[in-house]
This record gives C-alpha cells, structure tokens and sequence, in this order.
C-alpha cells in the first residue's frame, strides 16, 4: 500500500507551520517533508514530530536565495563553497530530525553558460554530496522540475535525471519523481513508473493534480490506477502530497480516505 507523507509546506496554509505537524497527524498522516527547515531550530522540529507521532522523510538542501528567485545552486559554477556548506548545514539538519534523505535543487540554467560546464558542476557538486551523505548514512535526491513553474530550471526530464544518478555512480544519489511534474513534461506516467521504479533509483514519489496542482483527485491523471501501478511494482518509499489545496486541506483528503479504505 502506498505510504503518504504531507507536504506541510502546501498543506495546511491556513494554519501557522509548526501548528501543521498536529494538522497532519490528526488527519491520519504518519510523515511529512516539506521544503526547507532552517527557519526553525532543528530541536524545535524534532519536538513537533515526537509529540504528534511522525516521521520526517524529506526536505531540501539550503536553494540560495530563494527570496531573491534563485532555486537551487547545484548546477552554478563559482557557487561550490557555498554549495558545500550548505549541504553540510542541510546534513545536520537530517541528523537531528532522523530524515533519510535530502533533496538538492539543480538551480536555474544562466544565459551565457555552456551547458556542458553546468553539467558539470552539477554533477561534481552531487558527487560530493552523495560522498557526504553516503558517511551520515542518507540519501541525496535530484528532481526534474518542469519549466512552466520553474522557467530555466536546469532539470525537467526523468530520462536525463538517470542519466546524471548513472554518470556520478553512487548508490545513494537517487531521483526524486514528482508525477506532476512528469505529466506536465513528459506524460505517459505509467509507463514511466514502469520503466523506473524496477531500477530502485526512485527514492521518493510526489503528487498532484494536473495541471492546477490542487488535490490529486482534481485533474487529467487518474492517480486511483497510477497508485495500483506503484503497488504492482512493490514500491516500498513515501509518496509525498505536495499540492496546493483547493479547499481547506483536511476536507480536501477525500482522495485519501477512499484509497485507504480500498486498502484496508
């Protein structure tokens, strides 16, 4: 049965972020990720997911400036050293709240650059990480993203993302697959599943309605099929729910309680 982590980054808006572990929980959900943590104490997030009952399987290495627009910094050259520490903080992070795996934006693709040197910055940058991660025993995550959210983000197709987790050979740099960021660029996401989920280089799932990114049961994929496609091919991960709800967020879980009960 697929396993579902919130995103509280998307879920629960209406509500203050520390005040979304107990949303979660109390809305059945035994994991979250969300997209960054270093707004908080490391201390103060591990206290929210012991009291409410969770497990915190995935956030992202620190992305630049993200206020700024900047959305990751793996691919940039002349941005190493601060690559570096951020990665060693987003490490530290990991330790305290026991999460497995962490994801590293590529970045936007400047003009001007020859995308041969940022290719490979960015796979000197993950080889590093991967190398960092592999000694603290997690995992490093790479995500296609598609361009119409993210115009010139570095990476946007699975196919290309295998490519670099094959290029840089370490067992513990995996792709993160975002379902709706994989319709939107590719579609055919069954196939896909298909194709990649059997190599064991999927390290986490994501998902949301297309093309609106509302609740998954909103939208052109039928995820009731997509989710008995995971199940067939025994994946064993999280699925994260990052999407935008269109209502209040536990009104909204419908789509979960009815695969749940079909589960039970």
């Amino acid at each position: 049965m697929p396993r579902f982590a919130a995103n509280l980054s998307m879920l629960y808006p209406e509500i203050a972020f520390l005040d979304r572990f107990r949303a979660a929980a109390q809305d059945g959900f035994t994991a979250v990720e969300y997209l960054f943590p270093y707004a908080f104490p490391a201390e103060a997030l591990a206290r929210q997911l012991a009291d409410h009952g969770l497990q915190q399987v995935l956030f992202n290495a620190p992305p630049g400036d993200w206020e700024a627009g900047e959305r990751g910094i793996a691919c940039l050259p002349g941005r190493e050293a601060e690559f570096r520490t951020g990665f060693a903080l987003a490490l530290e992070y990991a330790q305290v709240l026991a999460c497995p795996r962490v994801h590293v934006m590529a970045g936007l693709a400047p003009e001007g650059v020859a995308r041969a040197r940022l290719q490979a910055t960015y796979e000197a940058n993950l080889a590093w990480a991967a190398g960092l991660a592999a000694s603290a025993g997690r995992d490093v995550l790479i995500e296609p993203i598609n361009p119409r959210d993210i115009p010139a983000f570095f990476l946007n197709r699975q196919d290309d993302a295998h490519r670099v987790v094959q290029a840089v050979g370490a067992p513990n740099l995996k792709v993160q697959m975002d379902l709706y960021h994989c319709q939107i660029v590719e579609g055919d996401v069954a196939m896909k599943l298909r194709q990649y989920l059997p190599t064991g280089r999927v390290g986490h799932l994501q998902i949301a309605g297309v093309p609106e990114r509302h609740e998954p049961d909103i939208g052109e994929l039928n995820y009731d099929y997509l989710f008995d496609v995971i199940d067939e091919l025994g994946f064993d991960g999280w699925i994260g729910c990052e999407y935008r709800p269109k209502e209040n967020t536990s009104a909204g879980l419908r789509w979960l309680t009815h695969r749940l009960e079909r589960e039970s």
